[in-house]
């Protein structure tokens, strides 16, 4: 049974009439949704239902307390609130919040909602991919395709008198190839998605997955191995911002700054890239993944610069950690559901485009390496040195694309190669994935711009290609 929205704003009233208390939050969540999984010529996995449940938050003295449960009736909420009092050791005193509700207009338009198509209608697009991806012939060996909707229904109160009421609906769409010759396995992967609904699929996007993620397994089948050593790399926005992501936008949350374990802490107002690099986290882009109107705190989203022209201008905070370093939160208290309580994210994190086409960046490279898809990798963020697979990559011979190369690994360090960005192009390219952080997980968007690690008349600025070739 849902609470009374006056009796969640009553408690709230109780909580916050104790000494010490610097916030007050409860986070009621329902999701509704579906993930259906397809491989090798049959659902292998259907998974559907609803996961309901509400969240008390206590911010005391720059500690949490937190306490949730799967059930939401009155007298369990109660009791929630009671245990918050009674582990933080709270003593009476007298004030009060006036509430009112905060609105804004949807972010993302979606014309077909996914929690009203049927199962079948998405097995077929399912096994559209699958029957796609097994027309390339016998090389392929295994094809998975998977389709995730979810719908979130928010409702927030807080201490700063704040009610919201809210939805958050999108869909995935991914499909995994497996190839191989001989003794050789490759693998191709395409993913799209976000705040979009079934009409996302119009137009032949099924199709387009399938052949992207296929091609791309047959075609590292016939590279030859990557070679070693330290070139320019070209990153084409096709590349997404797994980079930026990671090397970069970890270290800008302000949690790990105000825990001196990110490389720019003690950072803000110095120069730490290239002049023509500016970076933008934006949780207000239309129907991007990592898009919302109020973060999970009550905060209205906004659109944050953290580096402009080269110069650290912020980082991205959540209540406790603005609190903590006297700072104001920029709405990216994020939490992956009622079960956790919120933390500093990312959400649309990118490079800003530049001036420069992506073609004249390409011309303007005699020899290198070239970047069309990343893989995964790991960053830290103490140092802001990471490892990067590179999923689709080929040989830069004389400004132009030359063959492709299998196997190679982007070996470098963040600060270094924002440094190291000499040319950043008039072009955007997204990805899309869930961002993984202290054992939650958030849907998220990268993007960067067509961009060169390196002058090719400076081979200090190099990055380093690892391969076996």
């Amino acid at each position: 049974m849902r609470p009374e929205i006056d009796d969640l704003k009553r408690l709230v009233k109780r909580l916050m009439c104790n000494q010490g208390i610097d916030f007050v939050d409860i986070f009621l969540e329902e999701k509704t949704g579906s993930t259906i999984i397809f491989e090798n010529g049959k659902v292998d996995r259907l998974r559907s239902g609803i996961d309901c449940g509400l969240g008390i938050r206590v911010i005391k003295d720059h500690r949490t307390y937190y306490a949730y449960s799967t059930q939401t009736d009155m007298e369990v909420v109660k009791k929630l609130a009671s245990a918050i009092e009674n582990a933080s050791a709270m003593n009476p005193l007298d004030r009060d919040v006036s509430f009112s509700f905060s609105e804004r207009p949807p972010i993302s338009g979606i014309r077909v909602d996914p929690s009203r198509a049927g199962i079948l209608q998405k097995i077929a697009l399912l096994k559209q991919a699958d029957d796609v991806v097994r027309s390339y012939g016998p090389e392929v060996i295994q094809a998975r395709s998977i389709f995730f909707d979810e719908n979130r229904h928010v409702l927030q109160i807080n201490s700063d008198g704040t009610v919201l009421d809210f939805e958050r609906k999108g869909l995935v769409f991914i499909v995994h190839v497996t190839a191989r010759s001989g003794d050789v396995l490759q693998t191709g992967y395409e993913s799209v998605g976000g705040q979009v609904g079934m009409e996302l699929f119009d137009g032949g996007l099924i199709d387009k997955v399938a052949k992207v993620s296929t091609s791309r397994a047959l075609m590292m089948l016939r590279a030859k191995d990557a070679p070693s050593g330290r070139m320019p790399v070209v990153l084409e926005s096709e590349a997404g911002g797994t980079m930026i992501h990671e090397a970069v936008g970890h270290g800008l949350e302000a949690d790990i700054v105000g825990e001196r374990m990110s490389v720019y802490a003690g950072q803000l107002g110095n120069r730490i890239a290239a002049e023509t690099v500016s970076v933008v986290d934006d949780p207000t882009m239309p129907n991007r993944r990592g898009s919302y109107p109020f973060d999970d705190e009550g905060v209205a989203s906004r659109r944050n610069v953290l580096i402009e022209n080269g110069y650290l201008k912020g980082f991205m905070y959540d209540r406790l950690s603005a609190l903590k370093q006297g700072a104001g939160t920029t709405g990216n208290g994020r939490r992956e559901s009622y079960r956790h309580k919120p933390i500093p994210r990312m959400s649309n994190t990118y490079i800003a485009p530049s001036n420069s086409s992506p073609s004249e960046i390409l011309s303007s490279t005699p020899f290198g390496f070239l970047v069309r898809k990343m893989g995964g990798g790991e960053v830290n963020t103490v140092n802001g040195d990471f490892v990067f697979e590179v999923a689709e990559g080929y040989l830069i011979e004389n400004g132009r694309q030359g063959e492709p190369v299998r196997g190679a690994t982007l070996v470098g360090n963040g600060p270094k190669v924002l440094m190291n960005i000499d040319m950043v192009g008039n072009d955007l390219g997204f990805s899309i994935g869930t961002c993984g952080k202290d054992g939650q997980g958030a849907p998220v968007s990268d993007a960067q711009p067509t961009l060169r690690i390196g002058s090719p008349d400076n081979p200090e600025t190099w990055l380093t290609i690892g391969g076996t070739g």
